[in-house]
């Protein structure tokens, strides 16, 4: 296995990026936020294996970037890569509710639960944008990164209106 990681700054939190290593380049496997999962000891520190997800990350984060273009290879179920990749469909700047969401994967009402468990084991954070799912009344649910972090995100992408403190 060539699993290669690195830690990049974001406003957010530093980020944890994961890989692997191919004949291409670079295949990102999980992206996660502060408080999350911490570098098994197997792992190799590469930077510069992560230098165009690091581009794209950097032009999220100023603006100038609402799709990712990477090339992705999370680790699920054949259920979770459906939900993970139906992510990919919810625009920048929006969001969706997790029955809209499920009626659009066909998922009946009595198993949007799995849909929300799905949701909360999407590995690569930010890319596969779960924190554009919310509660059909509008509130925060779960999660991964912590739901204030959730709020930081929509409110850097428009979807919600910056808190006066």
């Amino acid at each position: 296995m060539n699993t290669v990681y690195t830690l990049i700054d974001s406003p957010v939190g530093e980020l944890l990026l994961t890989g692997e290593k191919t004949a291409d380049g670079t295949t990102l496997t999980s992206l996660t936020m502060p408080d999350q999962p911490t570098v098994p000891a197997d792992w190799r520190r590469d930077d510069e294996a992560f230098t165009e997800a690091a581009r794209q990350l950097s032009a999220y984060f100023a603006g100038d970037l609402t799709r990712f273009d990477l090339p992705l290879a999370a680790e699920g179920t054949e259920f979770q890569q459906r939900v993970w990749q139906a992510l990919d469909e919810i625009p920048y700047g929006t969001t969706t509710t997790y029955g809209a969401l499920a009626e659009r994967l066909g998922v009946p009402r009595a198993e949007v639960r799995a849909l929300g468990a799905a949701l909360g084991a999407n590995p690569l954070l930010l890319v596969r944008a779960c924190h554009r799912v919310i509660g059909a009344d509008g509130s925060m649910r779960g999660y991964a990164a912590g739901v204030e972090r959730k709020v930081q995100l929509l409110t850097h992408e428009g979807a919600l209106q910056p808190m006066l403190g």
